[in-house]
């Protein structure tokens, strides 16, 4: 029944618009009567997003079941990760949905309330395990906004395409922008820069030119890089 509603709303969602689209309409289309839809489904809106609840169970469910993990911006990102099956297993829906939601402001002001229990979870998972370091709530809120926007720009990206090629691959290639801008137990967790690239250094001398000489002149070149200008 709730996969009933779900497909008689869209189908007249699509036909007539959202708003000219009544609970009654979708009910009718459905067969069922308006009991029925209030048993699986709060208001209208909820019925353009049917699975974000159980998704972000499952979020929930993944984030505690890593509370112990080593590296936890990556268990972020691969909690991020789960919320895609929703919109992966099924693309037509999903493509819909996200054509939909662009043209009515109310649905894109209540996805945006979504996404933020999606972020609220991530922030809290991350702040419990960056806990007594140094801003540890501070990165904890950057780094779960930063999941939850790689996250949608790979997810939009496949969705704007019409839900063709490999989503999985979209969201992963903008997610490996966080973990590699946050490795969790690297510099950043621990409050200091990313060490950069290591530099080379190349020292030109004639062939004969004795070894002590040569590593003298190496010393001050590293000595001079790393004097202030």
């Amino acid at each position: 029944m709730r996969d009933a509603l779900v497909a008689a709303a869209f189908r007249l969602f699509l036909e007539r618009g959202y708003e000219a689209t009544t609970i009654d309409d979708i009910v009718a289309l459905a067969g069922v009567g308006r009991r029925s839809f209030f048993r699986y489904f709060p208001s209208k809106e909820d019925v353009v997003f049917p699975d974000h609840e159980r998704a972000l169970a499952e979020m929930t469910e993944f984030l505690e079941a890593s509370a112990d993990a080593d590296d936890p911006v990556s268990k972020a990102c691969g909690a991020a990760r789960l919320v895609l099956n929703m919109y992966a297993e099924n693309p037509t829906f999903s493509v819909q949905r996200y054509r939909l939601t662009k043209q009515v402001p109310g649905l894109r002001a209540y996805e945006l309330s979504v996404v933020w229990r999606y972020e609220r979870a991530l922030a809290e998972y991350l702040g419990a395990r960056f806990a007594g370091r140094p801003d540890g709530k501070l990165r904890a809120d950057v780094i779960a906004a930063a999941v939850v926007a790689a996250h949608n720009n790979g997810l939009r990206s496949w969705l704007r395409s019409g839900g063709e090629g490999d989503a999985f691959a979209a969201v992963d290639h903008a997610l490996e922008y966080v973990r590699r801008g946050w490795n969790a137990e690297g510099a950043a967790a621990a409050g200091e820069p990313a060490e950069a690239e290591d530099d080379v250094v190349v020292v030109i001398t004639r062939r004969r030119t004795p070894m002590w000489r040569v590593v003298r002149e190496i010393e001050s070149s590293l000595e001079g890089e790393r004097s202030p200008s």
